[in-house]
Parts: C-alpha cells; sequence; structure tokens
C-alpha cells in the first residue's frame, strides 16, 4: 500500500497482482478432487471463500463493503458452477483448469482495485483478456508478442486513471477462451506490459529482499545480489531460484528494462536490480542454485558411434512425450549420452526412450538405459567465469574435499554456468562448502564432533571458547562443537553447543551415549568441514576412524592406539584420508603441545632421511624421576604425579612404558620406516609383583615394599654424577626403551619437570641433532596440540 501511494503520486502505474497467498494450489486442489468425484472439494472451496471475504472485511471500511462483496460473490459462484460441473462428470480438461485457476488472480484484483479506489485513489481495473493473446496451450500457454503489443499499445493509450490494477498469470487464446501463463505467471505478465508499453524499470515486489546467492533456507549465510545480468538471472531462475519466473527475463530483456526486485515487508531493502550487464568488478560467482528430484538417464554402447541422428531421435522421443530435459552431457567418443530430467517424468521417459530405441536394445547396439533417482543439479553462476582459469577446478576440489561424488557434469560454451549433478542427500553440504569457497566474506565454518570431555577435552573446549571471536574477527573461520559425548551421554546440536554452559546441557539434554547412533547422527547430518576429535585412550573409539574417514570428515586425536596397531591398519588409515581428501592428524600423540611430528614430516616431505632418534617422551616418568631422590619415597613421587594429572589414573600404564613404545613407534613410522609394536623391547625397572597388583591401592602398597630397589637407582646416579632419564631411541634399524643413567653433557641432564625432548639426528643434522624441547604432559597443553591440528584442517584449503 505504501509504495503504490508513494509511486502513483507522481506516475501513472500498473500494478500487476497474484492471487492471495495459497489460493492457487487450493485451487488446484479443489479441482483436483471434483474430478475424482470426491466432495470434500466443496470444503476446499469454502476456505476459499471464507479468504477472500475475510480479505474484504481486513481491506474495505464497512459502509463500503457490500459493492466489493457483490463483485465477490459472482465470481464466487460462478466458480463454484464450474467446479460443480467438473465433479459430476469427473472430468477436468486443461482447459476447464485454467479457467478454475483464474478465478484466483481475478478475485484478489477486484479486492485490491476497490481497495484503492475507496482509499481515493483513482483506479482502474484491467482486465489481461483483452490485450494478452496466447495459443491454446492451456496451463503454459505461448504468448503471441507481435499481437499482444499491438493490443496492449491501444488498450493502455485509452486508460486515464494514474493506478491500473491488472490481474496476473491471465491471458485469453485468439478465440477467447481464458489461458494461464504457468505458475509465476503474474511477474511475467508485468513483464510483457512493462515491455509493449516501453516502462523505464519493471518493479517485483515479493517476500525476500531480492535474488540472494544461495538459497537463504538451506545457506544461513546467503545475502541479496545487488546487480546481475539479465542472463545470469535467467541461469539462476533455471536452476531453481524462485524469486522471478524464468520467462519474466525475456519481454523486458529486448527492450533493455531493468527489473528491480524488492521486498514487499522491508521496502527500503536495497533489492537487486536485473540489467543489462551487472557490474564487471563483482564477484567471480553471482550465486548458486539447486534443483532437487532429478533423475538421471544414461545411454551408452557402441551402436551410438558416428550415428548421425542418435541424439536427435533421443531428444525427440523426449519431447513427443512432454518430458522437459533439464541437463545434457555427452562423451567426446560418442559412446554415452546423459540427460537429466524431472523424476516425475522418469517413469514416461524411460517407455518414450526404450519404444524410440527398440531395436538397438533388442540387437544390443545399445546397453539398457540406466537410471539413477534422489539426484540433484547444482549450479554456479556468473558472467565473471568467462576466460578464467581455475574456476571449474575449485569447484571440484570443494566438493571433493567434502566427499560429495560427481554424477555428471555440464558447462555450456558460454562459460556462465556450470552445473553438476550430485546426490540429493548432499544438497546442503554442496551449497554450503561452495558458498564459503566463492563468496569470500563469509566466514568458512568447522564442525566439530567430539568425544571425550574429560580433562582434555574440557581444556579443549575451554580454548576454542575462548579463541572462537578471534578466529571469526581476523581468520574467518567459525569453530562450532555440534556434537559432543562422554562414555554416559552424548549431545548434537547443528547450529553448534553454547560453550559457556556445555556441562550443564549434556548432562540435562543430553541423550543415551551409543557409539554407533553417535556416528550415525554424525553421518545423517552431513555438515561440511567435519572433524572427528576422539580425546580418549580408548581402543574401539580408534577401530572407527577408517569409516570416519570414509565419509571425508577428518579425524584428530590424541588417541596413539591407531596409529600403533598393526603397520598394514597404519598405513590403510593413511590411504582413506588421502583417498577420501579427509585428514587424520595426531599431532599430540607424540609429545603433547609439541611440533614434533609435524616437524618430522617437514623433514622426510623435504628429502632428508631419519639417522637416529633418540627422546625422553613421558612426562609423567620424567615428572617422577626429576622429583625422586633418597629424602623421598618413590611411592610417593608416584601419587603425586597421578594426584596432578601427569599419569594416567592407573599409573602402570606409565610407569610400564607402553605409552613411551607407542610413542617411538610412531616417530618410527612417520619416518617412513615399517616397524610392529613387539619389534621395540622394553627394559622393566619395575618389579613385577607390583605391575601385577589386583588393585592400585595395592600396587602402591607393593612399591612401598620394594623401596629399596628404587632407592638404588638414586644411590647408582649420585655415585655416578648422573640423572635417571626413561630414554627411548632408534638407531640403525633397532629401536628400544628404558631407564638410561645421564651424564652433564648430555642434553636429557637438564631436563626438568614434565618436559619431553626429541632429538632428531638425519642427513642434513649428522652432527649437531635437531631438538624439539617443552611441556609434554598436561591437558592445557594436549589441548592446544589438538587445536593447532584443528587449524591446520581449517587453513587447509
Amino acid at each position: 500500500k505504501n509504495v503504490i501511494f508513494e509511486k502513483s503520486s507522481s506516475n501513472q502505474i500498473i500494478a500487476v497482482v497474484s492471487a492471495l497467498g495459497g489460493i492457487t494450489t487450493q485451487l488446484v486442489n479443489c479441482s483436483a478432487m471434483a474430478a475424482t468425484g470426491n466432495a470434500e472439494y466443496l470444503k476446499e472451496l469454502a476456505q476459499v471463500e471464507q479468504k477472500h471475504i475475510k480479505t474484504v472485511q481486513e481491506l474495505i471500511p464497512l459502509k463500503k463493503q457490500s459493492k466489493t462483496m457483490g463483485k465477490v460473490k459472482i465470481l464466487l459462484n460462478e466458480l463454484e458452477d464450474i467446479c460443480r460441473g467438473v465433479f459430476l462428470i469427473h472430468e477436468l480438461t486443461a482447459k476447464t483448469s485454467d479457467k478454475i485457476l483464474s478465478f484466483g488472480e481475478r478475485l484478489s484484483s477486484t479486492i485490491i482495485a476497490d481497495y484503492f479506489n475507496d482509499m481515493e485513489l483513482n483506479t482502474f481495473l484491467a482486465d489481461p483478456r483483452d490485450f494478452i493473446v496466447t495459443d491454446s496451450n492451456y496451463s503454459r500457454a505461448e504468448v503471441n508478442f507481435e499481437k499482444t503489443n499491438i493490443k496492449i499499445a491501444s488498450y493502455f493509450k485509452n486508460v486515464k486513471e494514474k493506478l491500473i490494477v491488472c490481474p496476473g498469470f491471465i491471458a485469453a487464446s485468439e478465440d477467447g477462451e481464458i489461458t494461464t501463463l504457468g505458475r509465476g505467471g503474474s511477474d511475467y505478465t508485468a513483464a510483457i506490459i512493462a515491455a509493449a508499453l516501453n516502462s523505464p524499470e519493471l518493479e517485483i515486489w515479493t517476500d525476500v529482499s531480492g535474488m540472494m546467492t544461495a538459497d537463504p533456507r538451506l545457506v544461513s549465510s546467503a545475502y541479496a545480489i545487488e546487480e546481475i545480468s539479465y542472463e545470469e538471472a535467467m541461469e539462476l531462475s533455471h536452476f531453481g531460484a524462485k524469486v522471478i519466473y524464468p520467462p519474466t527475463i525475456q519481454p523486458v530483456l529486448e527492450k533493455n528494462i531493468p527489473i528491480h526486485i524488492k521486498n514487499t515487508f522491508k521496502k527500503d531493502d536495497a533489492g537487486t536490480v536485473i540489467k543489462q550487464a551487472s557490474a564487471t568488478n563483482g564477484s567471480l560467482i553471482k550465486g548458486l542454485s539447486s534443483i532437487q528430484n532429478i533423475a538421471l538417464f544414461n545411454l551408452s554402447g557402441s551402436g551410438m558411434v558416428g550415428i548421425p541422428n542418435f541424439s536427435h531421435r533421443l531428444f525427440r522421443a523426449l519431447s513427443t512425450a512432454k518430458v522437459n530435459v533439464v541437463m545434457i552431457t555427452q562423451a567426446s567418443s560418442e559412446h554415452t549420452i546423459c540427460v537429466g530430467i524431472d523424476a516425475g517424468d522418469a517413469k514416461k521417459s524411460q517407455a518414450a526412450i526404450e519404444n524410440e530405441f527398440a531395436y538397438e536394445l533388442t540387437t544390443h547396439k545399445i546397453n539398457p538405459v540406466q537410471i539413477e533417482k534422489d539426484l540433484a543439479i547444482i549450479a554456479l553462476v556468473g558472467s565473471n567465469m568467462k576466460e578464467k582459469v581455475g574456476v571449474s577446478g575449485t569447484m571440484f576440489s570443494v566438493l571433493g574435499q567434502n566427499g560429495i561424488n560427481i554424477k555428471a557434469i555440464a558447462q555450456g560454451s558460454s562459460e556462465k554456468n556450470i552445473s553438476v549433478v550430485i546426490y540429493e542427500r548432499e544438497v546442503k553440504k554442496a551449497l554450503n562448502s561452495l558458498h564459503e569457497s566463492f563468496f569470500l566474506s563469509e566466514k568458512r565454518r568447522i564442525n566439530l564432533f567430539m568425544i571425550g570431555v574429560g580433562n582434555v577435552g574440557a581444556a579443549l573446549i575451554e580454548q576454542l571458547r575462548k579463541q572462537k571471536q578471534y578466529l571469526s574477527q581476523h581468520h574467518h573461520i567459525d569453530l562450532r562443537i555440534v556434537a559432543m559425548a562422554n562414555s554416559k551421554k552424548m549431545l548434537f546440536q547443528e547450529e553448534g553447543i553454547n560453550l559457556k554452559n556445555w556441562k550443564e546441557s549434556l548432562i540435562e539434554d543430553g541423550e543415551t551415549m551409543k557409539v554407533e547412533d553417535f556416528l550415525q547422527q554424525m553421518e545423517t547430518l552431513n555438515l561440511r568441514n567435519s572433524i572427528f576429535i576422539d580425546n580418549t585412550a580408548n581402543a574401539d573409539i580408534a577401530g572407527l576412524y577408517k569409516r570416519v574417514l570414509q565419509k571425508s570428515i577428518s579425524v584428530v586425536t590424541p588417541n596413539k592406539i591407531a596409529c600403533t596397531n598393526s603397520y598394514q591398519d597404519y598405513l590403510e588409515l593413511k590411504k582413506t584420508a588421502l583417498l577420501y581428501k579427509a585428514k587424520f592428524l595426531f599431532e599430540t600423540n607424540v609429545g603433547a603441545g609439541l611440533p614434533v611430528i609435524n616437524t618430522l614430516n617437514d623433514l622426510i616431505k623435504s628429502g632428508d632421511e631419519v639417522l637416529k632418534i633418540e627422546a625422553v617422551l613421558s612426562g609423567s616418568l620424567n615428572f617422577i624421576f626429576n622429583n625422586f631422590n633418597k629424602e623421598v619415597k618413590f611411592a610417593d613421587i608416584v601419587r603425586q604425579a597421578q594426584t596432578e594429572g601427569y599419569t594416567e589414573p592407573d599409573p602402570r600404564i606409565d610407569l610400564s612404558g607402553v605409552d613411551v613404545k607407542r610413542k617411538i613407534l610412531i616417530l618410527i613410522r612417520e619416518s617412513g620406516l615399517d616397524m610392529e609394536i613387539d619389534d621395540i623391547p622394553a627394559q622393566a625397572f619395575i618389579p613385577e609383583d607390583c605391575m601385577n597388583a589386583p588393585s592400585i591401592d595395592k600396587f602402591f602398597e607393593k612399591l612401598e615394599e620394594h623401596e629399596e630397589v628404587f632407592q638404588q637407582l638414586v644411590k647408582k646416579a649420585e655415585k655416578e654424577g648422573k640423572k635417571i632419564k626413561y630414554v627411548a631411541s632408534y638407531n640403525k634399524g633397532k629401536a628400544e626403551t628404558g631407564l638410561r643413567f645421564v651424564e652433564k653433557s648430555h642434553p636429557f641432564y637438564n631436563l626438568e619437570g614434565k618436559d619431553n625432548i626429541v632429538l632428531f639426528t638425519t642427513k642434513r643434522y649428522p652432527e649437531q641433532p635437531l631438538v624439539i624441547k617443552g611441556a609434554g604432559a598436561g591437558a592445557e597443553v594436549t589441548a592446544s596440540g589438538i587445536f593447532a591440528d584443528i587449524m591446520r584442517i581449517a587453513n587447509a584449503n
């Protein structure tokens, strides 16, 4: 209303109106029920009547309602008579259907014209049946522009009112029968009139603020496109962008009349301008669009090669069956041709093709038609793509990295559109991934699925919470934990769990934790840029990594079990990650937050070769031996390490040296060498009956009984002027772990607290080894190492 008042104050305007919201669908349902003899059509008809009567009551003052009500009642009675006829003869022709559907616009325009007249705007109600001439192709009639343009010019020349209301969607055949221009035809009506009258501009007022970079229902970061060319708009509208009806563009394009799409409910929003050429300095890609419910028909066979009329016969068969081909692709070998159609047409398309090529199928010149369903087409649209290198490559790379399989590809010679066929279930992930990649102003969202929220997990969550805003502002990365779990509960929230009160949410809102359910929900969500984080030491969770990687979900973990199973299992995980474009990162397997594995990887990738490794790899054992002396009991130091979180809850796991064996094995394997954990001998220093104690308490009792054994170690170290360290080493194909008494000149001698140290002797560092040293235990440093792996993945593309 406000827009009309503003516009009509200085210009003559034609306001083309559609039916009230939902009415056309109700009329379709009503006519379909009547045609089958279903008396329920009367209820649907009654709802249509009530909606229009209510609209009159809300818009027209009570004293003036009778005139409008009379007009509405006449139209509703006519509608009821036609539907009654359909009900009685149980037949609905396309011609009758058009007549029924026309009432939506005829009713709404009558009410709106009276409303404006009552508001003292001198308004004329036009009838498009008098000036839009079509053929008799009911439901989607073709306009005869030569006759229509003449009639429009003549018709509106005689209209003196400043405001003209015209129902859209409807027209008339040359013999005067009502026809319709297709769903969305009101925009088309406006474009036809605008072109015929050489209007300076066509405005389309809808419920969104213009054409969007992607469907906002699927891509939350989508935004309105400021300017777009006619060709780009047609490409986007053809591929599912419902803001504008595709035929609308053609009439105004020929007259170079700009189209301005505006939001009825947000009239101050800029909207989108569609014109001859959009800004050349704009984005490389103007928009993303998709068509769902696609079926792919694939014809192949040697009998197709070199046959000049094969494609002609295929498209003729589909055309005769009235099937619209959405996409076409053919191999240059001419051995295969593939067409994408609406899945609803699959059955009649198959029948038409098999009938046309019956001889070739019988004689095996072509193979049986292959049909794939549950597919969708994703289209990348933009005039600026023309002759730009790497657009297709980026598109395919982004989809590949997110595990999205491409079934077919098509790109026209105009280079304005690149289309791919994918599984329908992947549409949301594909659109979001591509939108992040091509519209660089948006943040890249990383979705985290975390199992294990104990000491390390809790520390990681806190670090993520504190850094979230910084990463968003400075690195355009949006990190979200969308799932977390402990041994009892699991919690999924697709838009991200609130990290301020995650503990309460997990307890109160979480469901029972079942590993299989966790994986299934993660796979069903199918989110882009997903990372699975395993903060446990659980062998069963480690056994799931291959399945996770096969879904193109990256894995980050401090859990050493997966990398220390058989060498073949280790290689299989590496190959799986590579095959499915995922990352498998485990920096914290060795040295917690220290960059040990990353540094080693860089050495190997650059062509260096590891000759020798010496390392203190247990922060807990280093803490124990740095604090153990003849003044204190060994058992007390072990208790202290346990209390401060430097050991596992059962300290025997650390004291056994198994953890150190796993760490040196990982370094050996990452050096490119084949070794199994049983190939590494470990020197035991804890008496066997301590290790075999039935409980942790009994273990500590046994340690105290053997105090003299440990005191002898201290005495020996003091006598020789050395320090005790638990060392892992690799040299000339052999590895071992065990206690070592190191002299003052050795780099290990002054290793304090819970620090780790690794010495890499390589071909490039043959005399002075490369040294990596620092804190090697504790929840905070381990969490920071996991965080670093997450960021490596986030910044990988």
